[in-house]
C-alpha cells in the first residue's frame, strides 16, 4: 500500500494527511497492462488484514487475475508512506515486510504459476532476501526451460540492500542473461554496467545476454536497443506532480502490447510512443494508477 501525501513538502514532519493508493512495482505494472487490454496474473500476496482486503478488492476490480495471489494469515500488509518534493520526486518510509507476505502466500505455488502463464515479469525487489531470491531464481530458471519470455525490471531500491550498490548490482546482473527484455532507468543501467552513457549501458546489457534493452532517462526520454533494432522516444510534456510509479506505467503498456502480439519484437518499438505518453500522464497524478 502506498500512502501518499498529496502536496509537495520538504520532510515527513510537514505532512498533514495521506491518501491510500495500491502500490508496489509489479502491482502497478499488472494493473496498467490489464487496463491496456492484456490478460495478466499477479503472483504474490499481502497480509490478511483490512489493507490486504482493500488491495485485493481493487485488483479484482481492475480485472487482474489473482489465482496466484493470496492473503497471508498472521502477517500485515506492507505500507509505504510517500512524500514528494517540488519536482515530484518521491521519498519512501517503509513499514512491514511485504516480501514475507508474498512468499507466505505463494511459496510452492510459484512453479505452477510460471507453467500456467505465457511470460514472466519480475524485479530485483524479490532478490534481497535468501528465501524469496531462491523462489525468484527458480521461477526464472523454469521460465527459461519452458521457453517463456522473461521481462526483468531491476527497479533497484538500495534500502533493500542495506545501501550496498555492489550487492544489488550482483543480484540483478545474474538475471540479465536470457531475458527477452531488460527495462531499467539510467541509474540502474549504470549500476549494472558501470557505463554512464545510456547507449553504452544498453550495449553492455545486450552483450551480457539480454535480447532487448530499454533505458529510460526521465525528461530525456528512452532508448531501445536490440540486434538490428535501434530507436528512441522523447519524453512527453507533462505538468509533473509525482513521478511515483511512472516507470511502472511505462512498462505496463509495453508488457500489454507484447503479450497481445505473442512477444513479437517489433511490437516493442511500436509501443514506445504510447508507453511514453502514458508515463507522462502518470506524472500528472498523485498516484500512478489514480
Amino acid at each position: 500500500m502506498d500512502l501518499i501525501c498529496r502536496r509537495p513538502i520538504r520532510s515527513l514532519a510537514e505532512a498533514d494527511a495521506f491518501v491510500a493508493h495500491s502500490g508496489g512495482v509489479v502491482c502497478n505494472v499488472a494493473v496498467t497492462a490489464a487496463r491496456a487490454g492484456a490478460a495478466v496474473s499477479l503472483a504474490g500476496g499481502s497480509g490478511d488484514d483490512p489493507w490486504g482486503a482493500w488491495l485485493h478488492d481493487r485488483l479484482t476490480g481492475e480485472h487482474v487475475d489473482l489465482r496466484w495471489f493470496g492473503l497471508a494469515e498472521g502477517l500485515s500488509t506492507a505500507l509505504a508512506f510517500v512524500t514528494l518534493d517540488e519536482r515530484g520526486e518521491p521519498q519512501y518510509q517503509l513499514y512491514g515486510d511485504g516480501m514475507a507476505a508474498a512468499v507466505s502466500a505463494l511459496d510452492k505455488r510459484l512453479p505452477d504459476a510460471v507453467e500456467a502463464c505465457d511470460a514472466l515479469l519480475f524485479t530485483s525487489n524479490t532478490l534481497a532476501g535468501a528465501h524469496e531470491a531462491q523462489l525468484t531464481l527458480d521461477a526464472r530458471e523454469r521460465a527459461l526451460e519452458l521457453g517463456r519470455p522473461i521481462v526483468f525490471d531491476p527497479n533497484v531500491r538500495l534500502a533493500r540492500w542495506d545501501g550496498s550498490p555492489g550487492r544489488a548490482a550482483a543480484a540483478a546482473g545474474q538475471c540479465v542473461p536470457g531475458a527477452f527484455l531488460v527495462k531499467c532507468n539510467r541509474f540502474e543501467a549504470r549500476l549494472l554496467t558501470g557505463e554512464r552513457d545510456p547507449g553504452a549501458a544498453a550495449a553492455s546489457l545486450l552483450a551480457a545476454g539480454a535480447q532487448h534493452v530499454i533505458v529510460t532517462d526521465g525528461a530525456a526520454g528512452a532508448i531501445l536497443r536490440a540486434q538490428g533494432m535501434r530507436t528512441a522516444v522523447p519524453a512527453r510534456p507533462a505538468r509533473v506532480v509525482s513521478t511515483t510509479g511512472a516507470g511502472d506505467v511505462f512498462l505496463g503498456v509495453l508488457l500489454a502490447r507484447l503479450g497481445m502480439t505473442d512477444f513479437y519484437p517489433p511490437a516493442l518499438a511500436a509501443a514506445l510512443p504510447e508507453a511514453a505518453e502514458e508515463a507522462a500522464r502518470a506524472c500528472e497524478r498523485w498516484g500512478a494508477l489514480e
